[in-house]
């Protein structure tokens, strides 16, 4: 580098080393303004989780190293973009008919919506990572618009600053997977627990690693789905969205949206005609060349957390994984006695107000 500067004209040099300088410098401003907040966020979590900077920090320590399996094969691909995490209005608008056909025109930088929900026991951390197309590449499968998976993080406080991340709950289309880290006091309830989440360092912190698969995007923990070939990995950030530069890129940030906010987030909007065709359920069309063969895209098929649903956990009714979480970790987890049912901050519910800064 040094040597390629000095042979370079003066001006050259000058413009070189100015730009390199405002590089530094910006990279120096994006991971101040990251401690920033995480700091704010720390702080305030000492007063509960009713702000939305504490709700940042607690969500910021557990959130997921996500590895998502990418197929670059077929049309509907885009190369792999069709994998891509991303924001539910990345398009800029809140219309839930022309996602499909936004794809492949837009950047799709990488997001992810929290919420948390708390009891005097716990916090229920929930993770919902978004994609504007379940696809496929085989006119023997259907696909359809918009696509919404994700993770229940249970958290125990312990009296620690974060508490302890003891299970986790995943959606994988029409089933939950239930999962522990290693050293959990959590054992199998009325449904068996299917695996170990496994945990990396990032930032200096353990982190659960999650995996989803390529086209319809299911979610569990890794390796129990796994990036088969091309795939990204990404990691959490409260002031970066990245887009990834290729189907291979192991080194992506996503930035986390509360999903309770005004601005950002979808709860509000959960009335909103152009974005949901029924309660939790998001509205898709066939525009945009979905479906390979004609009658292969389905209308209406995706679901926001609020809309989740096993097909067959018992009492555990739709969209509880949200909305009454501890209800579904003492029917999963044992021993229930540990799980205080009794809300203290629970939005999905009236319980607690999530606008406080």
């Amino acid at each position: 580098m040094r040597s390629s500067l000095r042979r370079l004209p003066s001006v050259l040099k000058f413009t070189a080393v100015t730009t390199a300088l405002m590089w530094l410098s910006a990279c120096g401003e994006g991971e101040l303004e990251e401690e920033e907040l995480f700091a704010q966020g720390r702080q305030a979590l000492l007063n509960g989780v009713g702000s939305s900077a504490a709700r940042a920090a607690l969500t910021k320590r557990w959130a997921p190293i996500h590895y998502q399996d990418v197929d670059v094969t077929g049309s509907h691909s885009l190369s792999g973009k069709s994998d891509f995490i991303t924001r539910v209005d990345f398009d800029g608008d809140w219309s839930g008919t022309n996602n499909w056909d936004n794809t492949g025109s837009r950047a799709l930088t990488a997001h992810a919506y929290q919420s948390v929900v708390e009891t005097s026991t716990h916090w229920y951390l929930l993770y919902t990572f978004f994609h504007p197309r379940d696809w496929s590449d085989s006119i023997f499968d259907t696909e359809h618009e918009n696509d919404g998976e994700g993770v229940l993080l249970i958290v125990k406080r312990d009296g620690s600053e974060y508490g302890s991340l003891v299970g986790a709950v995943t959606v994988a289309h029409k089933d939950f997977y239930s999962f522990v880290p290693s050293g959990s006091p959590l054992g199998s309830g009325s449904e068996s627990i299917d695996g170990t989440l496994s945990m990396a360092s990032f930032e200096g912190e353990l982190h659960p690693i999650t995996a989803q698969e390529a086209k319809g995007h299911g979610l569990k923990a890794w390796p129990y789905y796994d990036i088969v070939g091309d795939g990204v990995k990404y990691y959490p950030s409260l002031t970066l969205a990245e887009q990834p530069s290729s189907a291979t890129d192991s080194d992506v940030r996503y930035k986390l949206l509360d999903i309770f906010s005004p601005t950002d987030g979808f709860w509000t909007r959960r009335d909103l005609t152009t974005l949901f065709s029924s309660d939790g359920t998001f509205r898709g069309d066939t525009s945009g060349g979905c479906g390979l063969v004609a009658g292969n895209c389905g209308t209406n098929s995706a679901n926001a957390p609020w809309g989740w649903d096993d097909q067959n956990d018992g009492p555990i009714l739709r969209g509880e994984i949200a909305k009454d979480p501890a209800k579904l970790a003492a029917y999963y987890f044992s021993p229930s006695s540990q799980f205080s049912t009794t809300y203290t901050f629970n939005p999905f519910q009236n319980i607690g107000s999530p606008n406080q800064p």
